[in-house]
């Protein structure tokens, strides 16, 4: 069962935080050099009793979208992201080609989506 979530970006902490019950319980660490039209994205975290619900993948949806939606962007160091955006290759123009990341996006194709 997914737990009502809300996804917010907390500019002060560098964040995206998802908060379930009023508790953050997972975060996506971000950075945005001054005056640069890319956002670097180092890691995923859900705390230990929130895993295995999607959280992380709500909240990596969320982060893209907002990213797209400021035509940013991604130079990506986090896996897990990474391995999103292969099973969702909408997203894969969001990496910037001159600065990829250390988590390179898997060339694969798409795992199959559990409903």
């Amino acid at each position: 069962m997914n737990p009502e979530m809300n996804v917010q970006k907390n500019g002060t902490s560098g964040s995206y935080e998802a908060v379930v019950d009023g508790q953050v319980v997972g975060i996506i660490v971000y950075h945005t050099p001054h005056g640069n039209q890319r956002v670097t994205l180092s890691h995923t975290l859900v705390e230990p009793e929130y895993r295995g619900r999607g959280i992380a993948t709500r909240l990596v949806k969320h982060a893209l979208d907002d990213l797209r939606a400021q035509d940013l962007k991604l130079t990506n160091y986090c896996p897990f992201v990474a391995d999103y955006i292969a099973d969702h290759p909408e997203y894969k123009d969001l990496v910037d080609s001159r600065f990829p990341g250390r988590a390179t996006v898997p060339d694969r194709a798409p795992r199959e989506r559990a409903n």
